[in-house]
């Protein structure tokens, strides 16, 4: 597909979480003030009709929907047929595995099912686009706009139909790109009051006055000589300071793909303990040596460019490990940004009397991830330990769905755990570093092996058009074979949404001693996401718009889960490819 036809898959993939929803900024204004005014009621609970069109997939697409009409009409209350996102999700993932004619059956059905949504023409729309057939792709974008003249995806597609030859910019061709004073000032003022009308904890962690002030101070330093990058980098500063992993500009990869290789820092480092090192010269292997400590960039202590840097990363409440890590991701990038993009480097390293002058970049790199940690085949595997009857569990990702592959993580969880028996295993060691979060049915299903006791997993779960209670809500039964022996778990600040919510119910009920650096993420999340865009600069942007919080309500929602043992990778052992963390849960095993 091509890059314009994927805003609203992006819409609903990116950090999908319980209820992701895939709606604009103006509807989402329009309908939360709808749905969250008076008393709330609950339907009993339902089965979920995408689920049983999954499980029918071996049928005919006109058999799967011949079967949803009939339950429909012999007993539209046994199925959850309320839910839009249900449809959609089933029809989104068969387009994904390119069963695309099939997926155009659901999406007129999804239509059918819900005229007044301009979301499902804006399905039909793609779905046509994606079988060649440009002019019905047209007509349903057409309707889509028509009926949501806020939905900027469907807009633009119906504009490069029609006039083919007028190519909007991408935000990663626009760096230098200049709007007036004017245009950035009423895009803070659309971006801050988008922020606190979606979020529906916009002020949790900041308040009022101090959001103003921060939008009033933005505001000043706008010009006609402000460039679309130098925007970008403010605007993140107040898209940041709602202290939520959900709500992002999108991360930082547009601002890399935008940024010049020769105004890039041309030394790649790794920030550790609050020290700068060098972990790959680049450019520069004639002026410095793997493992020197930089202690200044441009005449500025690193501590104040990182400082500059942190203002902006999007993170769970207070947590700051999330954003070392994610400097650490992009650091060539962000170095430049936090100086104004300067043509000349000039570092001062420890040790030595005068600053160096570096060469230009003349390449991008980023290092993103750990060479210490092996990632998993489909993220999930399972080792068996020679010594002390141990096994490692990694779950890289919770990113599991019913409407998807759900199947696939509970069959290798079953298998693990039959393994696990079999085998006598007697410490586990469950591996959740770099795990960004996923489905809460993945989450729980996990849990029902850990925990011998009937647990409620969520004491809190709104979203927009809830009209039952969740999957998290309910009481969950403990499997009959749990697991009986030492649990041990690895966390990193990486991990986010639902492995915050799985580990504080791990800290919680004391299952295992928990091994790293405070997590990303803790029992309360800001969550889903709405996609949204300025109306001059027309910077896309994502905001939470749902709330999640496990029963482990005890711990503070503005820390993220704390380790029994706080362990942390050196530079010598990143750079020996030393599994710092690990090898010391290993040592509790021997112990």
């Amino acid at each position: 597909m091509k890059r314009n036809h994927m805003m609203r898959l992006t819409t609903l993939v990116l950090l999908l979480f319980f209820a992701a929803s895939s709606t604009s900024c103006a509807q989402q204004d329009s309908t939360r003030t709808a749905t969250t005014s008076g008393q709330k009621t609950y339907l009993p609970e339902t089965t979920s009709i995408s689920e049983v069109l999954q499980a029918n997939d071996h049928l005919p697409i006109e058999q799967r929907v011949a079967l949803y009409r009939r339950l429909r009409k012999e007993n539209p209350k046994a199925y959850n047929f309320w839910n839009e996102d249900e449809l959609t999700m089933y029809g989104y993932q068969l387009l994904w595995s390119e069963q695309t004619a099939d997926a155009l059956e659901v999406f007129k059905l999804l239509v059918e099912q819900f005229p007044t949504s301009a979301n499902t023409y804006d399905s039909v729309g793609e779905a046509y686009l994606a079988l060649g057939n440009e002019q019905l792709g047209l007509v349903n974008y057409q309707k889509a706009v028509a009926m949501d003249p806020d939905n900027f995806n469907a807009a633009d597609i119906v504009q490069r139909i029609l006039h083919p030859e007028d190519v909007p910019k991408r935000d990663e061709e626009k760096f230098a790109e200049v709007y007036s004073a004017v245009e950035y000032q009423a895009d803070l003022d659309q971006l801050s009051a988008r922020l606190l009308k979606v979020h529906p904890n916009a002020l949790k962690f900041i308040t009022a006055e101090a959001f103003q002030a921060l939008v009033a101070k933005k505001k000043a330093l706008m010009t006609d000589q402000t460039t679309y990058a130098e925007f970008r980098w403010h605007a993140a500063e107040i898209i940041a300071a709602l202290n939520c992993s959900h709500t992002s500009p999108g991360r930082f990869s547009l601002e890399s793909q935008m940024l010049p290789v020769e105004l890039r820092f041309p030394v790649q480092t790794r920030l550790v303990d609050n020290q700068l090192f060098v972990v790959d010269p680049m450019e520069n292997e004639d002026k410095l040596a793997i493992k020197d400590e930089i202690l200044e960039i441009n005449g500025l202590p690193v501590a104040k460019i990182i400082e500059e840097i942190y203002r902006r990363v999007p993170s769970q409440g207070y947590v700051e490990t999330t954003k070392r890590h994610e400097f650490n991701f992009w650091g060539t990038g962000m170095i430049p940004y936090a100086l104004n993009f300067p043509e000349q480097y000039e570092v001062t390293v420890k040790g030595m009397q005068f600053p160096i002058k570096l060469h230009a970049a003349e390449s991008v790199r980023n290092h993103f991830g750990n060479p210490a940690i092996k990632p998993c085949k489909n993220e999930l595997c399972f080792e068996v330990l020679k010594e002390n009857n141990t096994g490692i569990l990694t779950i890289s990702s919770f990113n599991f769905y019913p409407w998807n592959n759900l199947d696939v993580f509970q069959t290798f969880i079953d298998n693990t755990f039959k393994e696990i028996e079999a085998k006598r295993i007697e410490h586990l060691i469950i591996d959740v570093r770099y795990n960004g979060g996923g489905s809460v049915e993945s989450s729980i299903y996990l849990l029902r092996y850990l925990n011998d006791q009937a647990f409620t997993y969520a004491s809190r779960a709104e979203f927009e058009g809830k009209r039952e209670i969740g999957e998290s809500e309910k009481v969950q039964q403990p499997f009959p074979k749990t697991y009986r022996g030492k649990l041990y778990f690895l966390i990193d600040g990486i991990g986010n949404s639902t492995t915050g919510h799985f580990m504080s119910l791990a800290k919680v009920w004391n299952l295992g001693t928990i091994i790293g650096e405070e997590l990303g993420s803790n029992q309360f999340c800001s969550a889903g996401q709405v996609v949204c865009r300025l109306s001059n600069t027309r910077m896309m942007y994502f905001v939470a718009n749902n709330t999640h919080v496990t029963t482990a309500t005890s711990l503070p929602d503005e820390q993220g889960i704390l380790p029994d043992h706080q362990v942390t990778q050196s530079i010598e052992d990143y750079l020996d490819k030393v599994d710092t963390v690990k090898e010391f849960a290993i040592g509790l095993t021997r112990e």
